[in-house]
């Protein structure tokens, strides 16, 4: 499903699939041979997504591009099954596997791995060629220090600087949640305006 948001309209070439249930939406531009598989959402809110050459975005992903923080991802990347990817960049030869998270303003190094169900934090680096072991999460920049589960004081006293509220909501920490709803209400309400063209041709 190909749709126009914002006035923008997704670039699918004709190398390029897209399965039938798929969504991409708005400012989205696929790369020569990309292939975006059943369920998964490749969303330009308002700001843009771009992907390169031969990737594979698999089932049930979520791709997300901001303003502030559109998302790039290089040549002959893997993007896994229910993978959410918002506002990041992963550079060439990035492998995401299953369930795990970029957020936005990071960085994936080409070539790093991205292992089951771990997460790459706001404003992060996570060096080229560097693996992100199974449910650990990688904070801090110029280059991420990786935490295991469990480590949650030491992972805080990196975590709390990279202003997650400040950098995915626009807020400082602390704002009061109706506010925080309303703002992303407002934002998400232009969709109402969104123009259906059908699947890629």
């Amino acid at each position: 499903m190909l749709i126009e948001h914002r006035g923008r309209r997704p670039v699918v070439p004709e190398s390029a699939y897209v399965a039938p249930t798929a969504v991409l939406c708005g400012a989205v531009v696929l790369g020569e041979r990309s292939r975006v598989l059943h369920g998964a959402v490749l969303t330009a809110e308002d700001g843009e997504v771009r992907v390169g050459s031969d990737v594979v975005v698999m089932e049930n992903a979520l791709v997300r591009g901001r303003a502030g923080h559109p998302t790039a991802i290089g040549d002959a990347v893997l993007v896994g099954p229910h993978v959410h990817v918002n506002g990041a960049t992963l550079e060439d030869e990035v492998f995401v596997a299953t369930g795990a998270c970029v957020f936005p303003g990071a960085v994936a190094g080409a070539g790093s791995e991205l292992r089951i169900h771990s997460v790459l934090h706001v404003n992060s680096v996570l060096p080229p060629g560097t693996v992100l072991p199974i449910g650990w999460i990688a904070a801090g920049a110029p280059r991420a220090r990786l935490f295991a589960p469990g480590e949650h004081d030491e992972l805080w006293q990196i975590q709390e600087a990279l202003d997650f509220p400040g950098t995915v909501y626009a807020v400082p920490r602390g704002t009061p949640m109706r506010q925080v709803m309303a703002r992303q209400v407002a934002f998400y309400g232009a969709h109402r305006d969104d123009v259906t063209l059908g699947g890629p041709s």
